[in-house]
């Protein structure tokens, strides 16, 4: 199995920097990609980015141009460098590893979360 264990979270005032850190650990040479994702009270869990094995990144339109996802393999570790933070962007920040294990369908792990709050 993978675990992912998050750090880097916290409170920090508007048009502040953060930046979250997500260690993998177990059958890492199966994780295909990861992502950061948020979930704010209330609402559902969204994407945030994701970077693939090969180092190819996406994001949602709601951080392009703020955040960057980054990878150091060597350490399995990923991280969410946050800039420019909104209040909006307030939520627990959950760091995601998929997974194709041999002889199966790709499989999504989470890990605990981290919260991020910004204030006003």
């Amino acid at each position: 199995q993978v675990q992912l264990v998050e750090s880097g979270g916290g409170l920090v005032q508007a048009g502040g920097s953060l930046r979250l850190s997500c260690l993998a650990s177990g059958s890492i040479f199966s994780i295909i990609s990861m992502g950061w994702y948020r979930q704010a009270p209330g609402k559902q869990r969204e994407l945030v980015a994701i970077i693939s094995s090969g180092g190819i990144t996406n994001y949602a339109d709601f951080v392009k141009g703020r955040f960057t996802i980054s990878r150091d393999n060597a350490k399995n570790l990923v991280y969410l460098q946050m800039n420019s933070l909104k209040p909006e962007d307030t939520a627990v920040y959950y760091c995601n590893a998929d997974i194709l294990p041999p002889d199966s369908d790709t499989i999504r792990t989470w890990g605990q979360g981290t919260q991020v709050t910004v204030s006003s």
